[in-house]
């Protein structure tokens, strides 16, 4: 965009036409600021381009100013006709309320442009823009908030530990993960996102947290499932066995007579106070030998039973 342009015509400045909604004069602006605001980018002719496009939309934003100006009654500065002086040295015009501040700083719709833009706490004015260091409408950024996506092992979310990220602009972070932490959960960390401009403060980080299965354990609320494999002669006889936790190995009694699918509980071995919820299943030896054959048959001969009794087996 040209010095002519921008002179000439603030539609144009806007890159916009006069049939431009009054949605789409602020899209432009927005843009605009996104891009060429001084703070953002040191180019002169990214400066140049901004002040213009301020100025444009000082005068645009207004739907009288806007009509007279379309009407032909006012020139892009805002005066009558008769008064003509070139459109850009508005931006910068002694008298112009926003000759320093390019239209943002005590106008409520234009803060609301940059509260967009920059985010609201951090709103205030651009530092040093056109103004010395020491004014207290310098504007100052917060800083970026970084969003990470981080898998935990299903042990240390359970438990709780430590581990490492890599930021953005180099260098790495402790990361403490809380006794507990469930799939999807984000866990905020203060102060630890892009720095800010001027006196504006850092951004946050936030981690989503995924937690990755584990070959024996699930999760259901705070307590913990696991499914324990017992022996055709533990579940006949009954006896204590060792059963992991996520704290380490426990003794579970078994009692006599045990049934696949039994459910077994071990108090506060789970998460935060809760459970672990044991159930059993009863697992064949690799080989059935001929001792254990002859067992069974002498058995089944002697103690007949039918665990299907009862069950409905289709038809009237």
């Amino acid at each position: 965009m040209g010095e002519q342009v921008m002179a000439g015509n603030p539609y144009e400045a806007l890159g916009l036409t006069k049939s431009a909604t009054d949605a789409e004069i602020k899209k432009a602006y927005r843009r605009i600021a996104k891009s060429d605001h001084p703070d953002l980018n040191p180019d002169p002719a990214a400066t140049a381009r901004f002040k213009a496009a301020s100025a444009a939309y000082d005068l645009l934003k207004d739907p009288e100013q806007r009509r007279r100006f379309d009407a032909g009654e006012i020139d892009a500065q805002g005066q009558e006709r008769a008064q003509r002086r070139p459109w850009r040295d508005h931006a910068e015009a002694a008298g112009n309320p926003y000759a320093r501040s390019y239209g943002f700083e005590s106008d409520p719709d234009l803060s609301g442009v940059f509260s967009d833009l920059f985010g609201r706490r951090g709103f205030g004015g651009f530092g040093g823009f056109g103004r010395g260091p020491e004014d207290p409408r310098d504007f100052h950024v917060r800083g970026q908030d970084y969003r990470f996506s981080l898998q935990v092992d299903f042990l240390t979310a359970a438990k709780g530990g430590k581990t490492r990220i890599t930021l953005p602009e180099g260098g790495d972070l402790e990361v403490t993960i809380p006794k507990g932490t469930r799939d999807g959960q984000t866990i905020r960390l203060k102060g630890k996102g892009g720095q800010g401009l001027g006196e504006g403060g850092p951004g946050d980080a936030y981690l989503t947290i995924s937690v990755a299965p584990h070959p024996d354990f699930r999760r259901e609320g705070d307590d913990i499932l696991l499914t324990l494999p017992i022996s055709l002669d533990e579940a006949v006889l009954g006896g204590k066995v060792a059963v992991p936790t996520i704290d380490g190995p426990v003794n579970l009694t078994i009692p006599k007579g045990a049934t696949s699918g039994q459910k077994l509980r071990l108090r506060g071995r789970g998460i935060n106070g809760g459970d672990q919820q044991v159930e059993l299943k009863i697992v064949m030896p690799p080989k059935v030998d001929d001792d254990l054959a002859r067992f069974f048959q002498e058995w089944r001969k002697n103690h007949p039973h039918d665990p299907r009794a009862g069950m409905k087996m289709g038809g009237k």
